[in-house]
């Protein structure tokens, strides 16, 4: 079972989303940054990698928010707390990222699968 990673990027009372660049069939929808995690290597590095990444920041990771999320026969989503430690995130592989409060992550158009990690991130901001 391979496994992907969100980061739930909190400030001030806000989350951080990114709007999906790729592939067509996503275009436009919306995320928690994050990727798949790699042979051998641990979620939290993984997530650090992929934030670095697709945001070019260093994170801090906390606390698992919500439990796994079935992405289909063989993807499971774990979705992390995590915090900025430098710079302000850019979209290097989104077009566009946004901070949203629990009830701006209600009005937007989710990439399946991340949806259901709204009431765990309302509970996060609470």
């Amino acid at each position: 079972m391979g496994v992907v990673v969100a980061a739930a990027i909190r400030r001030d009372g806000r989350v951080l989303v990114a709007q999906r660049a790729h592939p067509a069939t996503l275009v436009g929808l919306w995320e928690l940054p994050g990727g798949k995690v790699e042979a051998g290597e641990q979620e939290m590095d993984a997530l650090v990698r992929e934030c670095h990444e697709e945001l070019g920041v260093i994170l801090a990771v906390e606390e698992r928010v919500g439990g796994d999320l079935d992405l289909g026969p063989d993807w499971v989503l774990r979705a992390y707390a995590a915090r900025l430690l430098d710079r302000e995130p850019q979209p290097l592989e989104h077009l566009e990222l946004r901070w949203l409060t629990c009830a701006e992550l209600t009005q937007i158009a989710w990439v399946p699968g991340n949806a259901r990690l709204v009431p765990a991130l309302c509970e996060l901001l609470a």
